[in-house]
This record gives structure tokens, sequence and C-alpha cells, in this order.
């Protein structure tokens, strides 16, 4: 009798067999980051991660490479069990700064940049942050709690290590670091700043390298980023000068080439947690700030200074792609590159402010390394960090447009099985993004995140990705849009993504799932509670109670500001739109998946779903993942989470294990 070969029979069996995309294959996408081209222009480095699934071992372990500014001469720089990142020139070019925990902790280590043997700079107990090299290269800035005190360490060992909330804090200060050893043969780091307050990680050295400008806040507390202000210290006397002062979050300060301008990224007043952000200058000698033309956005970020001294290069969001801006001290921002397909990222600006680096990548092709001349940005890859990487089949990606409610324009991401045959109908994933203001942009659908897409696809499934209301890249208006309104407008742009693609003839609208992570989740977790079309759910590390969201997570003021009150003053607000206090009925079989140690989404968030579920007879698996914060790290953790997904999917859309 002749056997019937279906597509998913054939699509299941290359799998297997290795030739299709599968959560192990999608792991092997390596990483790429942090691009950094030379002072000169002429070489560049940047860091490649690979996920390390040994026996005993499940980490990302990260590596510098250098080549040349042409792609050519490709080389790892440095090797070793440890990562190694953060790779910074030395002004003259000779010197290649990078941070690792070689030492157990991370450290500055510094090696030359034709290769050899790295030397530890710091041997600091307790870590760094950030670190800057000082423009005449004498010296490194950086940025790190002082080491735990005698005292402290005989608490810890008698076990009398208690904690009182809000006190104590950790807080990063600012200290330098001379590269020419003491008469000791010592390298002694000096603490800058004394005063009880916290150094971000955004700090520069004026031009001449008597001052540092840095960003700093009340505490570390991830809440407290509304009260960052910028100021000044001069680094010989220790004297620190204020140099914003108004009810704004402002940071990320940056000197003028020529040492007149100091330039800053300042929010709105009162700083509002969906970012509505303008560029400032003020004069480096002291004066009044001034308001530089706004972005389309409204949520730039600083890439460095022109050469001339006369405009700033920024970066923002711009829908599914990215864009840079020249910024002018006078006059509109003007486009300065935007890919005509994908995105790309970790945008950095030489020491000779004429050539740029970031990082690229398509639906179809995987993140490599890139540089472009500023003046007529045309990119060369200069990485092949993936060109081992097996050319499997991956489902066409397009960007498709349509109307929510009040005819406002949505936009989102539609990947097609692969093989995909016009006319017939396939299961639908509906992937919901976090934020609120995040964004799918147009990344490689192959790279190993939690919700497999590629591999998806391979299984014969067609993917949307929307960027309701509240996500970035649509400019202020539309990212305020859900303020006081989670689960409104939102929940109906992503209804009305559904029902565009069913009328396209692509989604089969008995077959329908729905996914997504952090406010991602909140919305799955909204979406089962409002509807029954879906036949399976997964809420990663999902807000379903606004009440006891406030009440636990590290940034308690984040609800209050959406909307517009404390849960005592705007409790019936609090009601509507938290899952919990409509789960009545609730029907569709749910995968929950959160980290244990998540801080940010507790895991108590997840509990609450996973109870009034199982109390109401509803088909849910839960699956919390040690020593894990708000997302996975360990890849072991993420390829199960992959499959979990694929496997809950399988099951309720397909009717297969």
């Amino acid at each position: 009798m002749r056997q019937k070969w279906t597509l998913l029979t054939v699509l299941l069996l290359a799998a297997t067999a290795g030739f299709a995309w599968t959560p192990e294959e999608q792991l092997k996408v390596k990483g790429v980051g942090d691009v950094r081209v030379s002072p000169d222009g002429r070489r560049v480095v940047f860091t490649v991660t690979e996920q390390v699934m040994e026996t005993e071992k499940s980490e990302r372990r990260t590596h510098i490479w250098l080549a040349r500014a042409d792609g050519s001469d490709s080389f790892q720089l440095t090797r070793g069990e440890k990562s190694c990142t953060n790779p910074r020139w030395s002004p003259d070019g000779k010197w290649i700064a990078f941070t690792s925990e070689r030492s157990d902790k991370n450290n500055i280590w510094l090696i030359r940049a034709d290769g050899g043997e790295a030397e530890q700079l710091t041997d600091l107990k307790s870590g760094l942050g950030s670190f800057r090299w000082s423009n005449s290269g004498r010296w490194i800035a950086f940025t790190a709690p002082s080491d735990m005190s005698e005292e402290d360490e005989k608490k810890e060992k008698e076990k009398r290590d208690w904690k009182v909330l809000d006190t104590d804090f950790k807080f990063h200060r600012l200290w330098t670091l001379a590269l020419e050893k003491d008469a000791e043969g010592k390298r002694t780091p000096r603490q800058l700043t004394l005063q009880h307050f916290h150094v971000g990680g955004e700090f520069d050295w004026s031009p001449n390298d008597w001052k540092i400008a840095f960003e700093h806040t009340l505490t570390p507390r991830v809440n407290d980023w509304p009260k960052y202000d910028v100021s000044e210290i001069e680094v010989a006397s220790g004297i620190v000068r204020p140099l914003t002062n108004s009810e704004a979050a402002e940071f990320s300060p940056l000197y003028s080439p020529d040492g007149r301008w100091i330039a800053y990224i300042a929010s709105d007043i009162p700083p509002t947690w969906a970012s509505d952000e303008r560029v400032h200058v003020i004069p480096a000698a002291g004066g009044v700030p001034r308001t530089l033309a706004e972005t389309f956005d409204r949520r730039p970020s600083l890439v460095g200074w022109t050469a001339d001294s006369n405009a700033l290069i920024v970066q923002e969001s711009r829908g599914t792609s990215p864009a840079l801006y020249r910024l002018p001290l006078n006059g509109a921002p003007v486009t300065l590159y935007t890919p005509q397909e994908g995105t790309f990222s970790a945008v950095s600006l030489n020491r000779g402010r004429n050539m740029l680096g970031f990082v690229a990548q398509t639906n179809m092709t995987a993140p490599e390394a890139f540089v472009a001349p500023v003046q007529s940005p045309t990119p060369v890859q200069v990485s092949r960090a993936n060109a081992d990487l097996p050319q499997l089949p991956l489902g066409r990606t397009e960007v498709i447009r349509w109307n929510g409610p009040d005819e406002l324009e949505i936009e989102g991401l539609l990947t097609y099985p692969v093989e995909y045959q016009e006319g017939r109908r396939y299961p639908l994933l509906l992937v919901i993004h976090g934020g609120p203001t995040g964004v799918f942009r147009q990344f490689f659908i192959a790279s190993s995140t939690g919700y497999p897409l590629a591999t998806f696809a391979t299984r014969g499934y067609a993917i949307l990705r929307p960027n309701p209301r509240g996500s970035s890249g649509y400019g202020k208006d539309f990212r305020y849009a859900n303020y006081g309104d989670w689960g409104g407008g939102d929940y109906q742009d992503l209804m009305a993504g559904v029902d565009h693609v069913i009328a396209l003839g692509v989604a089969d609208p008995d077959r329908m799932g729905v996914m997504g992570w952090s406010y991602g989740g909140y919305m799955t977790s909204w979406i089962i509670t409002q509807t029954k079309r879906f036949k399976a759910a997964s809420v990663g590390a999902g807000i379903t109670n606004l009440f006891s969201m406030t009440g636990t997570s590290d940034i308690p003021g984040f609800i209050p500001d959406y909307f517009g009150g404390e849960a005592w003053d705007r409790t019936e607000a609090y009601l509507k739109h938290s899952a919990m206090f409509h789960m009545k009925g609730v029907s569709t079989p749910t995968l929950i998946q959160h980290g244990e140690r998540d801080e940010r989404v507790p895991l108590s968030q997840g509990l609450e779903l996973y109870n009034a579920l199982v109390r109401q007879g509803v088909p849910t698996r839960m699956v919390v993942y040690p020593r894990t914060p708000h997302g996975p790290r360990e890849p072991k953790f993420l390829q199960h989470l992959m499959q979990d997904n694929l496997d809950w999917f399988d099951k309720y859309l397909k009717g297969s294990p």
C-alpha cells in the first residue's frame, strides 16, 4: 500500500534529521554585540556570545574578536572559561580594556590590540559597573560599590546578616585608576564621589580630562530612576557641581569635542514610565540648558557628537526598524541612516568620530557586526560569527498593517509557515511583546528567544507579532495611548490584527494560540478572560493582578503611573483591568512560565493565575525556573522553555503531543 507523505510529516522527519529548525538548532545562533571601531577607523572589536550546555554547565559565554574595518583578518582576541565583555579601545589604539570575571568578580583587564596575555587592572571584590578611558589614555574611570567591610563579612559568617529594607544601600561610586603604576608597582583606585547617591552607568570625561560629567540618583533602587540628575566633578579636587536642577529625570551626559557643551537626555515633568524625552545641551562653563528639536518618537538615545561639535548623532525606534539621526544644535533632525530591511542595534561612534559600529540582522539573516562611515553610512560586514549556521528553511516575514479602534493604524510582523501555500489556512500564534513600550523589530526569527519563531514556522504555524498602542517607534501619542486603559484599546488592536490575518486567508480561526512575556503575559492572561477564541495560551512572567503587583515589584511606581494613582485611590481601575478579577469561567488551557527570583514581576503573579485556573478545572501547567530573574538566562532553561511552548501548542492546536 502506498504511504501518503504530508507536508507536516516531511517537516517533522526533516527536523529529526537536522534539516529544519528546532530549539536545539536555534540555540546555535550566536549573539554579536559591542561593536567598537578603533580611533583611526582601521580596526574593529566586537563580542560573540554562544550557549554552553555541557553536563554541569548551562551558561552564555562571550569573547572578544578583532578584525580589520574591511572585514578581513578576523580573529578571536580572548579565550578561556570566563566571559570577556565590554571591549574599549585606548585613545592611541594600542590597547583594549575589557571586563571579565576571571578573578571571580567582574574586573577590568587590559590586552594589547595585536594580542597576547591580558593583565588584570582592578581587583574589586564587589565587582564593577561601567568604565571609560580618559582622553589622554592615562586613566580609566569606573563605577563600583565599596568592597564589603570586615564587619559585614563577620556578620555574614556569624549568620547575623539580616537586612532592613531601604537601608545600607550599596551605592555605586565613581573611581579613577591610573594606568601608570606607583612606586610600589601597584595601581590603586581612587574614589572620587563620597556623597550618598548612586552613580549610574553613563558618564563622560571632559576633553582635557580635568572633569567628569556623570548621572546619579538617590539610591540603587530601580524605582528611583525619575530622580536622575547630572553633575560634574573635578577630578583633582573631588568637588561636585550640579549641572541640572529640574523635576525631570536627566541622564547620559556627553561633552562636545570642543568642550563647550554637555549634552544629555531629559524626561518630561513629572517623569513618566512611557518616557517622553528630549535632547538638551548646557554650556560646560555654566548657564541655562537648551532643548534641541524633538525627534520622531521623542525617545532618543545619544550615540555621540559629530567632530565639528555642531550636532549629535542619536538613535531611535521607528516602526519595525530603527533610525539614526543627525540632530544639530540649531534646526530639525536629519535622517542619517535607516536600513532598507531588518534592524540594527548596539550603535557606537569611534573616538575619531568618523566611523560607526553596530550589529545588523534581518528576518532571514543572523546578526553580525558592521561598520559604516559617518558621512555616508554604507554598512560593511566585519564578522562571520554565524557563517557556519546550516541553511535551514525559514518562514517568510512581512510587515502588515490594519486599523484598530478609532481608525488608528497598527503595524505588525506576519511570519508565514515554511512552504506556505496560498489559499490554505494555517494555525495562528499571536505573540505579544513586553513593555508595554517594547516593539517588535525585524530581527532574525531563528534567534534563541523563549518563543522559537523559526521552529513554529517549520511546524506549520503562522505567527503574528503586533505593535499595538503603547509600543515604541510610532510617536509619543501612540506610546501613551494605553495609559489607564490596559486591556482596552490595546486588546482591540490585537484582536483586529488577528481578524486581519484571518481575512487575508492565512489563519484558521478554529486553531489559534496566544503567548507573551511580562506585559505580553499580562495581555495573554487578560485575553483568556475576555474571549474563548484561542485554543491555548502561554503566560510568561505575566502581570495578572495590578494590586499585588504594585505591592511586591521592585518598581512600585510603574502601575500607579499608568493608572493615574495608587491602588487605594484608583481601586475601581485596578479591579477593572486586572485579569485576576475576571477569572470566573475561564476555560483556555494555559501554560505558565516564571522565574523563581523575578523581582520585576514576582513569582506570586504567576501563582495567582495558576491557582485560579486549577481551582476551576482548567488544563494548566506551571513551570518555575530556579535562579531566574525576569527573563531566562541559562541555556538549558531556555531550551526547555522553547520546547515546552512547542509541545503545548502542538497539543491543543494540532492534537499531537
